[in-house]
């Protein structure tokens, strides 16, 4: 599809555009072509906006005087001259920082208004630094803690402070108050006061979004959904829940409760393939289904019973792929070290796993028939094909409409990658608005 042209004194819905507005309609469609082909010369800019090209040097000299572009080389050693200038968005004109916020660790990224990494770094935080429920909350070291990592990764990106920082975090939040993990048990008691302690360190814009919906835009932008205008990710990490994208958009519920669809309990039907591995699935237990049976748990390696399930799907996917004299593609490693998963019992735990995965999909195509569902986050990737080829079988015969399933492709860092996408968003939708 062709951008739209907006030229000064022209007509737009049978009124005429000022010459103003024209001016920033153009200013702004310049710089979304800029940002998405990265370097074009006054030409290339005319070619694809369709302005004439004394409207295209205005909008250069203007767009280069609010330094917001400028020369970043030359279209051809063949070519010289003003016409063969290549022109970019300044990428450091602003900085803009992510959070990934964990129960149990704190990972920031710092970029530019490109996106590009600056500098990245992550902390674990014991669970006694940030004060478990049930036991005195112990909150300012795990605080400072964090806001010191994010201090520090700043001052290596060479910035001074972010324009605009992006939040993502399990639980429910409100964005107005900035409460993270409000009325739930199961939260650190430190994440209720990092937002207020990162809003007092940096004079940046704050945006806040819950892990799940941070995972669907980096599926959306850089991995396994962008080719696809709408879709939902079934986030399958420490808490079920999903994220929906209509048309391009992420659709949000209400604040606090947004992403969270696992906080309600799923029982399929008698006679649902589903059925034996649904039954008491809810939040506590969401990526530890019912399908470590007496016969599946006495063959299964004791690592791989524990609660690291990202580890214990790489290592049934490597066992089925190796039963069948096939390489494991992501050339990962099975769990403990190489120790090796008998095929019957890694078959079968990840035909259950996918039994209580199906159970969401099923409801969600039901409801919204959004065409394709991304198991997302780490336990989406590490199940890869093998699990969402066992899903979509499932949801074939359960759902009454046809939905394709995906394996995620961005994994755990989908939720530091969406934080940084939507500051750069916002920071660029500020940046880039016409004066009034």
């Amino acid at each position: 599809m062709s951008p739209t042209r907006v030229h000064s004194g022209g007509k737009s819905g049978g009124k005429t555009a000022s010459p103003s507005t024209a001016r920033a309609i153009n200013d702004r469609l310049a710089l979304a072509l800029l940002q998405r082909e990265g370097r074009l010369t006054v030409s290339q800019l005319k070619q694809l906006t369709g302005l004439s090209r004394p409207t295209v040097a205005d909008l250069v000299e203007r767009l280069s005087g609010a330094r917001l572009i400028t020369v970043v080389g030359e279209a051809g050693a063949e070519r010289r001259g003003p016409n063969a200038r290549l022109y970019g968005i300044v990428a450091d004109r602003a900085h803009l920082a992510g959070i990934d916020v964990r129960t149990d660790r704190v990972t920031v990224c710092v970029a530019d208004l490109l996106g590009c990494t600056l500098a990245e770094a992550s902390l674990p935080i014991a669970p006694r630094a940030g004060g478990e429920p049930g036991r005195p909350a112990a909150g300012p070291p795990a605080v400072a803690a964090a806001v010191d990592l994010l201090t520090s990764t700043v001052a290596r990106a060479g910035a001074t402070s972010p324009h605009t920082i992006g939040v993502g975090a399990p639980g429910l939040l409100d964005p107005v108050t900035g409460a993270l993990g409000s009325n739930t048990g199961w939260l650190p008691r430190w994440h209720a006061d990092l937002v207020a302690a990162v809003r007092e360190r940096f004079p940046a814009d704050l945006l806040l979004e819950n892990e799940a919906n941070l995972a669907a835009v980096a599926e959306q932008r850089l991995g396994a959904a962008r080719d696809r205008d709408t879709f939902v990710l079934l986030w399958l990490g420490g808490g079920t829940g999903a994220a929906v994208v209509l048309d391009g958009a992420l659709r949000r519920g209400r604040p606090a409760a947004r992403g969270r669809s696992g906080s309600c309990r799923s029982r399929a039907p008698a006679g649902c393939p589903a059925r034996a591995a649904a039954t008491g699935a809810s939040t506590r237990s969401p990526a530890a289904p019912p399908c470590a049976t007496s016969r599946t748990d006495t063959a299964w390696p004791s690592r791989a019973r524990a609660s690291r399930r990202p580890s214990a799907l790489r290592a049934a996917v490597t066992a089925v792929r190796e039963s069948r004299g096939e390489r494991d593609e992501r050339g990962e490693r099975g769990e403990g070290g190489g120790a090796r998963v008998p095929a019957g019992a890694a078959e079968a735990f990840l035909d259950a796993y996918a039994d209580w995965a199906a159970i969401g999909v099923t409801a969600v195509s039901a409801v919204l028939d959004p065409g394709c569902v991304v198991n997302g986050c780490e336990c989406g990737r590490a199940g890869g094909d093998e699990l969402a080829r066992r899903v979509a079988e499932r949801v074939a015969r359960m759902a009454p409409v046809r939905t394709e399933v995906r394996a995620g492709t961005v994994g755990g860092a989908a939720v530091l990658r969406g934080a940084v996408l939507i500051a750069r968003d916002a920071a660029q939708g500020a940046l880039f608005a016409p004066e009034a």
